[in-house]
């Protein structure tokens, strides 16, 4: 496949890709939501701890992040994988 034809394919999945990213986005949305205090104005009050521990991980390349943090982060591209794979494979696209 030449680079025009890889550029249209990965251009072609913009949407798809922006689909998965919504959805990731939205968990950890519902996940932050979920860990915080709502209060009377609809506003949320994080829990400090999880200020410390989110604030870090921003801090932190991804190099030196632990295992465990770089796994979490693996799982989530591992979402993109089979779309680019068959995106790039297919001919029919």
């Amino acid at each position: 496949m030449i680079p025009d034809q890889i550029a249209q394919k990965l251009e072609g999945l913009i949407e798809v890709l922006a689909a998965v990213e919504h959805e990731r986005w939205s968990h950890w949305q519902r996940y932050m939501h979920g860990k915080g205090v709502k209060q009377a104005d609809g506003s949320l009050l994080v829990p400090a701890d999880l200020v410390r521990r989110w604030q870090n991980q921003i801090d932190t390349p991804y190099a030196a992040l632990s295992e465990k943090e770089k796994e979490s982060d693996r799982e989530q591209v591992r979402k993109y994988v089979p779309l680019i794979l068959r995106a790039l494979t297919d001919e029919r696209t």
